[in-house]
């Protein structure tokens, strides 16, 4: 088959998945093209059958804002076009769903059809699609797909409760692909950041207010009065200044250390005794879902689709959202029985390995394409 993949390029979740999924695809013979503004992140290396396409925006004096989603209906076509496109999944409703409709109308009226297969990830449902600024688009363009899926029943949920639609949408969860995040720690690197044997617990975000980055510090704070323990926050965003200078303040600073942006989890991961995640509200959750994949047991809220992943009492645990005091005693419950935890956390990332979501989306493309 050939697919053409639109999504966000960078460090969050959607442009994560659609990247992983277009490259495995590509490994099942498949041939992908992916359309956005810049090379995705976890697109590196030379993959035979990957080609990715630039959407280029040309500047012009009389636009304040570039019409990017113009530009990137176009960029659909010619590709559709030049390159024999048998179907576009778009990650992310906005703007790609709508879009991609533009892109489908275009095709329509030159004789060619092309359906549409959007994914919805998250924030495009539960935060941005819901502003009345975008709300009758998003809604539109939704119904107008061939297909909608989601990445986890509380996304179709949601997505249903906020907004009128007048389809199915099937679940499809995020996933993971084991095999990558199943390495053994390197005994060096891990001694370089807990050398004196610190329990090492990781959080990873995109640092926005609602993934709650001050419960991280100061959940990491009790657990540390009580087991000597090293911090590491990884990623980047609006709150990390924040959170930078929450840390400067506490007696705890030499233990804690912002790493930023990090493309190889699979290398950072394996090393960590507990992983952080007490965000307000997650579709999914997939940072967790690639900790436990690399054997590292969950503090998690129970918030949005983290139940569907997260198991309480045996991949790790869920408390309220802000409940630090509950948070610390679960984490200090983990680490009385790590073994336990980190098997358990692995056997429950297989349920989401890639080899068992993968074929999900295959079945919803031969359903759509016409030879």
């Amino acid at each position: 088959m050939n697919i053409a993949i639109v999504c966000y390029p960078t460090f969050g979740g959607s442009g994560v998945l659609a990247t992983e999924l277009g490259k495995a695809l590509a490994d099942k013979g498949h041939n992908i093209h992916f359309i956005t503004y810049q090379q995705p992140v976890r697109l590196g290396g030379f993959h035979a059958n990957i080609f990715y396409h630039e959407v280029r925006v040309p500047e012009y004096p009389l636009f304040d804002f570039p019409p990017y989603e113009t530009a990137l209906a176009s960029a659909m076509v010619d590709v559709v076009i030049n390159h024999n496109i048998q179907l576009l999944h778009v990650h992310y409703a906005i703007p790609h769903a709508s879009a991609a409709y533009m892109a489908k109308q275009i095709l329509a009226k030159q004789g060619r059809y092309i359906p549409v297969i959007t994914t919805l990830h998250g924030t495009d449902i539960t935060l941005v699609g819901r502003d009345k600024t975008y709300s009758p688009v998003v809604t539109f363009s939704m119904n107008e797909s061939d297909i909608l899926t989601a990445v986890s029943q509380n996304l179709k949920d949601e997505t249903y409760k906020n907004f009128v639609i007048e389809k199915d949408i099937e679940v499809i969860h995020n996933f993971v692909d084991v095999k990558r995040f199943n390495k053994r720690p390197v005994d060096a690197f891990k001694k370089l950041i807990a050398p004196k044997g610190e329990k090492i617990i990781v959080h990873a975000s995109n640092f926005r207010k609602v993934k709650r980055v001050d419960d991280v510090i100061n959940t990491f704070l009790l657990i540390n009065e009580k087991v000597p323990s090293r911090l590491l926050l990884l990623g980047d965003g609006p709150e990390r200044p924040y959170a930078e200078s929450i840390c400067r303040d506490c007696v705890a600073v030499e233990s804690i250390k912002f790493l930023g942006k990090q493309e190889q989890m699979e290398d950072i991961l394996p090393i960590a005794d507990l992983f952080i995640l007490p965000s307000e509200y997650e579709s999914f959750g997939l940072a967790a879902l690639e900790a436990m994949a690399a054997e590292v047991p969950v503090i998690s809220t129970n918030a949005g689709g983290l139940p569907e992943i997260n198991i309480n009492g045996y991949s790790g645990f869920m408390s309220n959202v802000g409940d630090i005091e509950d948070m610390c005693k679960n984490a200090l419950t983990i680490f009385k029985d790590e073994a336990k935890f980190k098997a358990n956390a692995l056997a429950q990332a297989k349920k989401f390995d890639i080899e068992n979501i993968v074929p999900k989306y295959e079945a919803l493309y031969n359903r759509l394409i016409k030879y």
